[in-house]
Formats: structure tokens, C-alpha cells, sequence
């Protein structure tokens, strides 16, 4: 798959097969482009713990508060992406500009955890709705738990969405 087939083939996928797991290669692959993944000062500021089993079910769980997020509860696997420190020259920029390099590099490794679980024929769904406090606890990490991401084998019923996009002309300016 080249970058554009990637990116027309991910979609957050409401429906899992729960019979069917991920396994351990494609899993690594997907860590791996996290761990490639580029950040600031190339500081790393994430920790991705791997939920799965019992670990899956609860935080599964964890992301359902006001019925949210119910398909999530068929994923074979969740990886909780929690915030880490920065690394000191990463910390410095940060404060002198005002920025959060902290959320911009674990979207960046989550755009790219995605990537790479749809080259390995899996789907993903990004979730923002969850509880700290709970995935905290379960997950061992004393540190803000910023995204929680579902993992594993579309079911034969969820269709392929067609993407809808803002216009290139909406998103982009050209200056000279």
C-alpha cells in the first residue's frame, strides 16, 4: 500500500470482530511506527500501554461512559497513549513559544499507529472519551492519559465509509 491507499483505506471502525485477534507481528509493526514516529527534540513524551484480555475489557469499559464508544467493547486490544515528561530542550521550547509539544507529538505517533495498522489489514478508532482515573489505575501510569486507541479486525459488516473532506481550497493558502 502506498501513502494514499493507507489514507483512504482508514476509517474508525464501529464494528469489531471479536473473534479474532491481533497478532503478535502486526502488533509490533504498529509499535514500531509509534517508536519511529517523529517529536520534538526527538523527546518521545508518550508511553503506549497494550490492553488486552481482562486489560482490553476494562479499559473498553473505561471509554463507555454516557454510551459512548459501546463498539469498543469487541476489540481484541487498546492501547492507552498517556503524556510523559519532555525531554529538557523539548521543555525549553515549549515554554519559550508557548506550545504544547506534548499533544503534537502523540498525535503525530498515533497518525502514524494508524497508518501502519491499516497496512497491516487492521482497523482503528481514535478515542478522545474516556476516564483518566480509571485508565490511569488500570493501565499503572501516574501521568495524563491523552488518547485511547481501539485495535483490531473490522467484522465483515462495517462498510467502507467514503471520506467527507474540506476542499484542498478550503485548507490550503499559497503566499509568494
Amino acid at each position: 500500500m502506498n501513502f494514499f491507499d493507507i489514507a483512504e483505506a482508514r476509517q474508525s471502525c464501529r464494528r469489531y470482530d471479536p473473534a479474532r485477534g491481533v497478532e503478535d507481528d502486526k502488533l509490533q509493526a504498529v509499535l514500531e511506527a509509534v517508536r519511529l514516529a517523529p517529536s520534538a527534540c526527538n523527546g518521545q513524551p508518550y508511553h503506549v500501554t497494550v490492553c488486552r484480555g481482562e486489560a482490553a475489557k476494562q479499559a473498553a469499559e473505561a471509554c463507555m461512559g454516557m454510551g459512548m464508544n459501546r463498539f469498543a467493547a469487541d476489540a481484541p486490544l487498546l492501547l492507552v497513549i498517556s503524556e510523559e515528561a519532555y525531554v529538557a530542550s523539548a521543555a525549553l521550547g515549549a515554554k519559550a513559544k508557548g506550545n504544547d509539544y506534548r499533544s503534537m507529538d502523540i498525535g503525530i505517533a498515533v497518525a502514524y499507529l494508524t497508518a501502519e495498522a491499516t497496512a497491516q489489514g487492521l482497523s482503528t478508532c481514535i478515542l478522545g472519551w474516556f476516564d483518566d482515573d480509571k485508565l490511569r489505575r488500570l493501565c499503572g501510569v501516574d501521568k495524563p492519559v491523552r488518547l485511547a486507541v481501539t485495535l483490531g479486525y473490522a467484522a465483515e459488516d462495517d462498510p467502507h465509509r467514503s471520506k467527507k473532506r474540506k476542499p484542498l481550497s478550503e485548507l490550503v493558502s499559497y503566499r509568494d
